[in-house]
């Protein structure tokens, strides 16, 4: 079985966090810049922090990639769920994914469901976000739910896209 890093990006309150979640089953296999900012349980957020953030972010997917070198059974899929507004904040996720043997999958999460910053970033910084937010379009390879996901996870995706698209 090949080894999946899903790269999972969209703006705040696109719901990039539930549906990393939904692509490999557990919060533990979710990696994401913004679990360095929960302390005791809270989200703190502190800007001053963002570059250590993410750097935690990488590092956890890392050792979670070197794992699964001792043994092929640990993280054969893994989520980096995080904004990544420009095509450059991946490439060091892209390199991880050479360097270990990890096939990658990016995904872009869109709000057309009306979910919520829960984070309380700004208006102001959500419109940044949004304008420099970079799609590039590559050789699309025809990809079927069977070549990705075994039975299990084809039906907590489905699952997953019918409860949100009825707005639950």
């Amino acid at each position: 079985m090949t080894k999946k890093l899903y790269i999972v990006r969209g703006l705040p309150g696109s719901g990039k966090s539930t549906f990393a979640e939904a692509l490999v089953g557990s919060d533990f296999l979710v990696c994401e810049a913004d679990k360095y900012f929960i302390v005791d349980g809270e989200y703190k957020f502190d800007a001053t922090k963002l570059k250590q953030a993410h750097e935690y972010c990488r590092n956890l997917v890392e050792t979670y990639m070197k794992d699964s070198l001792v043994n092929d059974q640990f993280y054969r899929e893994i989520a980096v769920s995080n904004t990544f507004t420009q095509e450059w904040e991946m490439q060091a996720y892209f390199d991880l994914a050479e360097k270990y043997g990890y096939m990658v999958f990016t995904v872009i999460v869109e709000n057309r469901h009306g979910g919520v910053n829960q984070h309380g970033v700004p208006d102001d910084k959500l419109e940044q976000m949004k304008n420099r937010f970079e799609l590039q379009l590559l050789p699309v390879k025809e990809i079927k739910l069977e070549d990705v996901f075994n039975d299990e996870k084809k039906e907590k995706l489905k699952e997953f896209i019918n409860e949100h698209k009825n707005g639950k």
